[in-house]
């Protein structure tokens, strides 16, 4: 007897726009150069007694936040770099024009730049998000509907 593997059927739309977010959220990320997270600055002035290891000013919670959310962007900015770097050099030609550098460009652009048909671009492309969305772990499944 043998055994049947049954992959369940990928939403292709979801995943499409799933890879395509984080992408975006990537690009954000590299123009963000410095936080404009500042301390809050108050007139009034009071003695605190701090014995929980806990900030005690607003000055001590930004620079907390600061440094927690600049190692969240630069573990996050390392995530996708690694996964787009394992990409085979054609799809990740287009990942890189399209969606990774500082001018956003059209698809046209990007096909058009990269000297290649429009039906292969579009293949390569749909082919490179897949794997980006596999290897990033964020691909949506299509949800099974019971027959009864």
């Amino acid at each position: 007897m043998q055994m049947q593997f049954i992959l369940p059927e990928i939403d292709r739309k979801e995943t499409r726009e799933s890879v395509e977010s984080l992408l975006g959220k990537y690009r954000m990320y590299l123009l963000q150069t410095s936080l404009d997270r500042l301390p809050s600055i108050t007139a009034a002035y009071t003695l605190v007694l701090n014995t929980g290891g806990l900030p005690g000013s607003s000055t001590e919670s930004s620079a907390i936040a600061n440094v927690d959310y600049e190692s969240e962007r630069k573990r996050f900015i390392e995530w996708i770099a690694g996964a787009v770097n394992r990409l085979p050099r054609d799809e990740r030609s287009i990942i890189v024009q399209r969606y990774l550098q500082d001018d956003e460009m059209f698809d046209y652009q990007t096909y058009g730049e990269l000297n290649m048909s429009e039906r292969n671009y579009f293949r390569l492309k749909s082919r490179a998000f897949y794997k980006l969305a596999f290897a990033l772990k964020v691909e949506v499944y299509k949800e099974e509907v019971a027959v009864q």
